[in-house]
């Protein structure tokens, strides 16, 4: 499974980022892949890499370039609920200070870059994320709804944005709750508002989870959370790209 470290240019510098794809074949679909708050990571990788393997080209950028490469931060190998409040401290600015005009600006350059590469396939591309990076994502597939033909985002905060952020999207969603995160109220609530936008989605409440839940590298870790994403993640990809 060939992987790259490289460089992205932006408006703002250079964004390193990781990707992954399959060694051989005809040109791949390809998928913007968000981080979580922690960033490129082992875990991270890993995912990449797994998605890769089903065949498609992934681009997993920092999102914190303008801080430095990733790890912007200092991460121990495993994030325990102990030293998670230390963490969040020092990535709150970063993540207060990465506004929607960034997000969108830093979403153009990934975009381009993705899709010049000799690896990816002509055609729509899909976009995911977790956590913070589910909101990025949603964000990035509403600005390109002409390229962008799904969209995944898991124990994200996509409503953040309200109900009229759903308003320019055209591409197939999905989205998986953390338990933690979402009431079923609450749940009722998104999913009338991606009614009244005219989206084709699927958003559910993924059963005993909890904010962070597909991270194997925090006490958040549910494998059958993390296993349930793939089962919803890999048919939303095969239905919207042309996947050969």
């Amino acid at each position: 499974m060939p992987t790259k470290t490289l460089q992205i240019s932006t408006a703002d510098g250079q964004a390193d980022a990781f990707v992954a794809f399959p060694s051989q074949g005809e040109p791949h679909p390809g998928v913007l892949m968000y981080a979580d708050g922690f960033g490129i990571r082992p875990v991270l990788r890993e995912m990449a890499r797994e998605l890769a393997g089903h065949g498609y080209y992934v681009l997993v950028p920092n999102l914190f370039y303008r801080h430095g490469p990733a790890p912007v931060i200092g991460l121990p190998e495993h994030i325990g609920e102990e030293v998670r409040p230390e963490l969040m401290a020092q990535l709150m600015p970063l993540i207060e200070a990465h506004t929607a005009e960034r997000v969108l600006s830093d979403a153009d350059a990934y975009l381009k870059f993705l899709t010049a590469q000799p690896e990816v396939a002509a055609g729509p591309v899909a976009v995911t994320g977790y956590c913070i990076g589910g909101l990025l994502a949603v964000r990035t597939a509403a600005a390109h709804p002409g390229q962008v033909a799904a969209v995944a985002a898991f124990h994200g905060p996509v409503g953040a944005d309200g109900p009229d952020a759903f308003a320019d999207l055209t591409a197939k969603v999905h989205f998986g709750h953390a338990e933690s995160d979402l009431t079923p109220e609450a749940l009722g609530k998104l999913n009338r508002a991606l009614d009244a936008a005219g989206v084709g989605y699927t958003s559910e409440i993924y059963p005993g989870t909890v904010h962070g839940f597909t991270m194997s590298d925090t006490d958040a870790f549910d494998p059958a959370g993390l296993q349930r994403h793939w089962d919803r993640l890999l048919p939303l990809l095969d239905r919207t790209l042309a996947n050969n």
